[in-house]
């Protein structure tokens, strides 16, 4: 018998137990990566629903928890056992969980800096594949003698002369490293013309695998900016390069080895083991749940790549060239199978806020659902294609055609069933001049002269942003950046990632740059939120509560000749509890998201809020006052800019397709605002970020109502703007018992503001929903039009007083009665500074406040 003898492999008899040892290490992996990502996640998740701030050391604390409980039997696995296959496979694990301990430290970047966290992650895993090759480097070349040892193992007879082959490699023009084989090509030995730069068959099969697993994410999900699907162009490519480091020629081997020749060995085990490695790398790729599609699809790949490895170690392959092949084969399906998580999704839409409809969590599971049967078809289609013992690889003329017509098919489902185009994140450039609205005349008593001062703040604030905003505009559009001016903050909108960011911030009359976020858009629509509850018999128990239909039936007073401004997801307009509430006229309805002409609501938010506030038939506060109402929330999240545009429309409306600058009505302007929204540091604000615009409003005569947030029971909760402000009435929410509720979040807030300001009726308050129907729901969102109607029950009970707001505010609390505080716990920590920062005032009473308002 000629050439070497074949080394222990994973059948080795005499160390059962150490097969044994792996198999266990192998559960125990998949089981702690899987149960760090996904902790974390929901973690992460949970502290954004409470409004609390992310944990900063959270994910690098996890990343050393997976290397200790990873790390520590994997060594034992790569020391201890006699078998060389297992020993492989504990270095490969070790590396792996290595490999996610660096890679996951970049998520103390915030999700809203994304671009900069992509770049992150491409150093982080070029700088490993760089470590991982320094670590295993060996003088006698351990690709070449790798390839010599399975090309034996799959021959069956003694290895090609080492130092032959070694020469061989060394006078070849393709180039050796990772890097560079990636763009060249491989010989004839593996499809190509031995010495060009043509991609062989293996290659261009792997190509074809990651396209194919990069279709579910073309057709379902959506790409960023430019610069962030550039950067995440380059992590993808760094994290193949780091695959082809880590499951190179010598780990392939480990499972190639032995007579006789079983290609399955190779695709059963050593796809396996690789399998859990790409499970470690996967986890830390992308920001807290982007990760989470990557740990179903990049796992199943491993025995993909298993296979391709077999069709490189052909009996006819040159060892070099073999090992060539198989690496830029593992780089590129590596690469390509990372992309679609990285480039398709935006990580701060994996979010549980918008789980429960159709929205983008949903389509990211059904893409890593499908991504996982793509996965799983193309590794048994490649075993049965490429590793069994009288396969042949195709030609690579064959292979190019697959890889061709797959790439086109990526392209036309991504412009045809997908959503083309760049959604990246949008900038708001706020300046240092602000308008000047001091020692604006109060004017008469009274509609009139509320509606002359709306007029001279609009005058004022108009003219303060044409001066100030006009060379930065005049810039911004030479550069095509898109800008959007705003007057009541006055800010620009632009498009642009950290360069024009920085370069912004630079710019003597810009006071800072916030990150003013933008949804990417869904496959298909959310689908429209509708009740099941049953209609109305009669005045709800909220209504009763605040002793609304009281003044109804003692007082006589109903709202009539008061206007509620919405801004939200929408209404219904034709709901029949609104429909003959609606104002009409070209300047009462506005949509920044879609451009609707017709009022409408899809998430059922806005539809509730209106209707507790002006909605007949028992569920609102003024049956007979009216509304007008803006689109400022898209599948419940919204964005500054977007923000604005609304609260400009309630100060100015305007008619469909006007300028908001020059056809702007502020004597259309509604007396009350209904605000069950907040704008948290994830959508892009900071704590002043529209503290003009309420000052803007309030200087207006306009009565701002907001919703505190259902942050609660932690103290300090009221904390999204507008909630803090002064200027505006903030609401918190108690139960029939007027009790305060848990979620109502609490004071105090910065600046000694006493907050919130009153308290309403906020759990299981059943109101109007999308399509006709009605719902219970709980929230300060539901306590906050409820107060919005009491002061339209005011303002329509004694019109003198409409634009009087301090005195409105003082009646509000002189009036209301006592409630209940509720507290976290009986820590004096956790009495959050007194019961005044729980309760407020107490809660609203309608018949008290009208009284006092008519007097």
């Amino acid at each position: 018998m000629h050439g070497q003898p074949a080394r222990p492999g994973l059948s080795d008899r005499s160390s059962p137990w150490s097969v044994v040892a792996a198999v266990l290490v192998g559960c125990w992996t998949v089981a702690v990566t899987a149960a760090t990502q996904t902790g974390g996640w929901v973690t992460d998740q949970v502290l954004l629903s409470f409004g609390r701030d992310r944990v900063g050391w959270l994910w690098p604390a996890l990343g050393l928890t997976v290397v200790v409980l990873v790390g520590t039997p994997a060594l034992l696995l790569a020391i201890l056992p006699r078998s060389t296959a297992v020993r492989a496979t504990g270095r490969a694990w070790l590396v792996g969980a290595l490999a996610l301990g660096v890679l996951t430290l970049l998520r103390v970047v915030p999700p809203v800096h994304h671009e900069a966290y992509l770049a992150g992650l491409a150093g982080a895993a070029l700088l490993s594949a760089l470590a991982v090759a320094w670590s295993s480097r060996r003088p006698s070349g351990p690709d070449v003698d790798a390839a010599l040892d399975a090309t034996a193992s799959w021959t069956g007879g003694a290895a090609p002369n080492r130092d032959v082959a070694r020469a061989q490699a060394a006078e070849s023009p393709e180039p050796s490293s990772d890097a560079a084989s990636a763009a060249g090509g491989s010989p004839e030995s593996v499809g190509g013309r031995r010495g060009s730069r043509r991609p062989g068959p293996v290659p261009l099969l792997a190509v074809a695998a990651g396209l194919a697993l990069l279709l579910p994410w073309a057709w379902l999900g959506a790409l960023g900016g430019l610069l962030e699907t550039v950067l995440a162009l380059v992590a993808a490519a760094a994290l193949g390069v780091l695959a082809a480091t880590l499951l190179d020629a010598a780990f392939w081997s480990e499972f190639a080895a032995g007579r006789p020749p079983r290609p399955a060995r190779l695709v059963l085990l050593g796809g396996l083991v690789a399998g859990v490695a790409l499970l470690l790398l996967a986890a830390g790729t992308g920001q807290s749940g982007a990760q989470l599609p990557a740990l179903l699809t990049l796992p199943p790949v491993g025995f993909a790549l298993a296979a391709l490895w077999a069709a490189a170690w052909r009996p006819t392959a040159a060892p070099a060239d073999a090992a060539r092949a198989g690496r830029t084969a593992t780089g590129w399906l590596v690469g390509l199978a990372t992309l679609g998580p990285l480039a398709f999704t935006d990580p701060e839409e994996i979010t549980l806020l918008l789980i429960g409809t159709r929205d983008v969590p949903f389509w990211v599971a059904a893409a890593a659902v499908a991504g996982l049967a793509v996965a799983v078809v193309v590794a048994i289609g490649y075993a049965v294609l490429l590793a069994r013992p009288a396969a042949r690889t195709p030609s690579r003329r064959v292979a190019a055609l697959t890889a061709t017509v797959l790439l086109v098919t990526v392209g036309v489902v991504d412009v045809g069933p997908g959503q083309p185009g760049l959604y990246g994140e949008r900038l708001l450039v706020v300046l240092r001049e602000q308008a000047d609205l001091s020692g604006i005349p109060a004017g008469a008593p009274g509609q009139a002269g509320r509606d002359a001062r709306a007029a001279e703040v609009y005058r004022r604030l108009v003219t303060t942003a044409e001066r100030s905003q006009a060379d930065l505009r005049r810039t911004a559009r030479r550069l095509r950046l898109d800008p959007v001016p705003y007057y009541l903050v006055n800010a620009v909108e632009v498009d642009g990632g950290p360069a024009v960011r920085a370069w912004l911030a630079r710019r003597g009359e810009v006071a800072r740059v916030l990150v003013s976020q933008r949804l990417r858009p869904l496959p298909a629509p959310a689908g429209q939120t509708r009740g099941s509850a049953p209609a109305p018999t009669g005045p709800e128990w909220n209504i009763r509560q605040l002793g609304a239909d009281r003044v109804w039936s003692q007082l006589g007073v109903t709202g009539r000749g008061i206007v509620v401004g919405s801004s939200d997801s929408g209404v219904d307009g034709g709901h029949p509890a609104l429909r003959a509430g609606f104002r009409g006229g070209d300047d009462s309805w506005y949509d920044p998201w879609d451009g609707t002409r017709a009022p409408n609501d899809q998430g059922g938010h806005g539809t509730h809020t209106v209707g507790s506030a002006v909605g007949r038939d028992g569920i609102g506060v003024a049956p007979d006052a009216q509304w007008v109402g803006c689109v400022n929330l898209d599948r419940n999240l919204g964005s500054p800019g977007h923000y604005l545009d609304c609260l400009q429309f309630m100060l100015a409306p305007f008619p469909t397709g006007g300028d908001p600058f020059t056809d702007g009505r502020p004597e259309r302007a509604p007396q009350v605002l209904t605000n069950s929204w907040g704008c948290p540091a994830i959508e892009g604000c900071d704590r002043e970020a529209l503290l003009p615009a309420t000052t803007a409003l309030d200087a207006a005569g306009i009565f701002v109502v907001v919703a505190a947030g259902n942050t609660g029971p932690w103290c300090a909760s009221i904390d999204d703007p507008p909630a803090p402000y002064a200027n505006v009435l903030t609401v918190g929410a108690v139960d029939a018992k007027r009790r305060v509720a848990e979620f109502s979040s609490r004071g105090p807030v910065p600046g000694g503001t006493g907050k919130p300001d009153v308290l309403a009726p906020g759990v299981g308050v059943v109101s109007a929903m999308p399509g006709g129907g009605y719902a219970a729901l709980d929230g300060t969102s539901m306590a906050t039009p409820q107060v919005a109607g009491v002061v339209a029950l005011m303002w329509s009970a004694n019109p003198a007083l409409v634009g009087d707001l301090s005195r409105t505010r003082q009646i509000l609390r002189d009036t209301a009665t006592p409630a209940e505080p509720t507290y976290r716990s009986a820590k004096r920590t956790d009495s959050c500074g007194g019961a005044a920062n729980v309760t407020g005032a107490g809660q609203v009473d309608a018949y008290a406040a009208v009284r006092a308002a008519r007097g």
